[in-house]
């Protein structure tokens, strides 16, 4: 390692400074073409200081949450050249990446498994960097971050390092570190540069076409319509409406919904330009809605709700309006969020995601490891099998 950098656990990122965090959060110059990996990625909002900041200052993080903030950084000669958005752990909630039977297996040798390491961006299964290193070919700094989580785990005497939807390039680099290797999948729609949404539509089998059609018809049925909201066009009311939606879907799936209604007052004052917010409206009233984040090359979905239920709503406002903005703004992608096979009959199609996990106790060590490798066999069948459910036309 280089002998004047100098390793550190930052317990918030508000004592970080933004623009040195940027400089190593958002480095790449931009994705390699015709590549599925998305290292190079040109913007990725999730890890950007503003967004974590937001995180933090709105205490959807922090305090009693279970995520306590601890990010490594890589400093040389006072200048931060690396740093990964780290978290101490005390339970399993709001990764997307499923290790809670590893947890009980520890807790049924006796053993604690938190508090544990995680790597991640909370509550967002984006892949994205997880090793954010400021100077291009910065191998030494990256290196420094890994043995800076090393330290730090055996210091506080941590079970575990998890690091979860990092680029396949960091995964691999992770895997040669001697890392334990995990795959998964999500359902991506893949903008191959049509004009329109019909120009879209003319690739998929004709039944498909169809139900699509249909669909969105039925989704406005009833007077409903759909706005677009961006920048400073997105006021107070536009959140507060959003965040009842939010609450609704958070308390009906997960219990307890993971973000304050400050985190989003926060984004909207500091990340306007980074989203587009779909409101469905009946009558004039918002009755639905979805929260996107609009990358260089790609839109993310994230989050969902409504107060009135309406077939296929769901499907226009967060799938169809998602595909409609991408071509239109030339976006790569749309990333869609975790799960959901259901995606894969309205244009999205299967991808792998990635995660590299260090487990203190050997033999515990060992025994996820061979889990993994027939996972990960497992996923790659699933990858095979949706590759030839794809919806796309085959031959008419």
């Amino acid at each position: 390692m280089n002998s004047t950098f100098k390793i550190r656990v930052a317990p918030s990122i508000g004592e970080i400074d933004a623009a040195a965090w940027d400089a190593c959060a958002n480095a790449a110059t931009g994705p390699t073409e015709g590549s599925s990996d998305i290292s190079g990625e040109r913007f990725n909002p999730f890890i950007t200081h503003a967004f974590l900041h937001a995180l933090e200052s709105s205490g959807s993080v922090g305090g009693k949450t279970g995520w306590r903030p601890a990010h490594i950084l890589v400093e040389d000669a006072g200048r931060l050249v690396a740093a990964a958005p780290t978290y101490l752990k005390a339970h399993s909630m709001g990764e997307y990446v499923f290790d809670h039977g590893w947890a009980e297996a520890y807790h049924r040798a006796g053993l604690a498994y938190y508090p544990k390491i995680q790597v991640a961006v909370p509550f967002t299964p984006v892949t994205g960097r997880r090793l954010l290193v400021a100077s291009p070919g910065g191998a030494a700094a990256r290196d420094a971050l890994l043995l800076g989580l090393r330290t730090w785990r055996e210091k506080i005497s941590a079970s575990s390092i998890h690091i979860t939807f990092p680029t396949r390039s960091e995964w691999e680099i992770l895997g040669r570190a001697g890392l334990l290797q995990r795959t998964g999948q999500q359902f991506h729609f893949v903008n191959h540069g049509y004009e329109d949404f019909e120009a879209f539509l003319s690739e998929l089998a004709a039944r498909k076409r169809k139900m699509i059609r249909r669909e969105r018809k039925e989704a406005l049925a009833g007077g409903i319509e759909v706005e677009l909201l961006a920048g400073a066009a997105i006021k107070e009311a536009h959140w507060d409406a959003f965040f009842s939606f939010y609450m609704d879907t958070g308390a009906r799936k997960w219990g307890r919904p993971y973000l304050t209604r400050a985190f989003f007052s926060e984004i909207g004052a500091t990340m306007a330009e980074h989203i587009l917010l779909v409101i469905a409206k009946r009558a004039g009233r918002p009755i639905a809605g979805a929260l996107n984040f609009i990358g260089k090359d790609a839109l993310y979905g994230r989050y969902w709700g409504a107060v009135e239920d309406h077939p296929f709503l769901h499907f226009e406002v967060c799938y169809y309006q998602a595909i409609d903005y991408a071509i239109a703004h030339g976006l790569a992608r749309v990333e869609a969020g975790a799960q959901g096979e259901h995606k894969l009959a309205r244009g999205y199609v299967a991808v792998p995601t990635y995660s590299a996990h260090e487990i203190a106790d050997r033999r515990f060590a060992s025994a996820i490891d061979a889990f993994l490798a027939e996972e990960r066999v497992a996923v790659d069948e699933s990858l095979e099998e949706y590759a030839e459910l794809a919806p796309f036309r085959k031959g008419e």
